[in-house]
Order: C-alpha cells, then structure tokens, then sequence
C-alpha cells in the first residue's frame, strides 16, 4: 500500500528548477533519515541526498550546489529543491525513509519522473 505520498516533478528547461515534496502515512512512526534516489534511463539507481533527523546533509557530487534537501518533522514531510538542472538530472526521482532505531525498515514512494530538456 501507498506509504509515502510524492508530489512535483514534469518537465523542466535546462537552466530550471523544480521541487519535489513527499508525505509520509501518519502512522508511520520513529523516522529517522529520509532521502532521495534517482534512476535515469538505462543506469542504476543513485542516491542524490539525505537528511538526518537531527538535520544533517549529504549530497552525491553531482547535485552539490545545485540541490537541497530539508525535511519538516512535524509535518512528517521531506523535501528535494533542484536548481540549475541539467539535461542528466533526467530520471525518475523516488523519496524513502527509514526508522529511527530499526534502519533495516525502509519506506519508499512510487516515484516522480522530472524531465529536464529543451
């Protein structure tokens, strides 16, 4: 079933930005980091960054700069801010959680494909 609810995505121009959003269920309780992956066509999955409870970042080195993760606890939501896209941001972009103390227990979304072209 549906556990993380994601939003924002499309198509964007080079140059752009966009920001994604995603709503954890509220009975998913004891979160600890969240974060986004991305997969473009015919790669892997890569991680782009993630946000400790507390509020501490990391970035892959592609998206350093330009990317900004943040979180809002109360609200149970994390959030992906993109700035100066590149056509290789291309992919499709999917939100998880994991919990707290038991970090082998992980939440995904089903994803949002953000399109970065001419």
């Amino acid at each position: 079933q549906v556990q993380l609810v994601e939003s924002g995505g499309g198509l964007v121009q080079p140059g752009g930005s966009s920001r994604l959003s995603c709503v954890l269920s509220k009975n998913i309780l004891g979160i600890g980091t969240m974060g986004w992956h991305r997969q473009a066509p015919g790669k892997q999955r890569e991680l782009v960054a993630t946000i400790t409870k507390v509020g501490s970042t990391n970035y892959a080195d592609s998206v350093k700069g330009r990317f900004t993760i943040s979180r809002d606890n109360a609200k149970n939501t994390v959030y992906l801010q993109m700035n100066s896209l590149k056509p290789e941001d291309t992919a499709v972009y999917y939100c998880n959680a994991r919990h707290d103390y038991y970090t082998h227990v992980e939440y995904w979304g089903e994803g949002i494909l953000v399109t970065v072209s001419s």
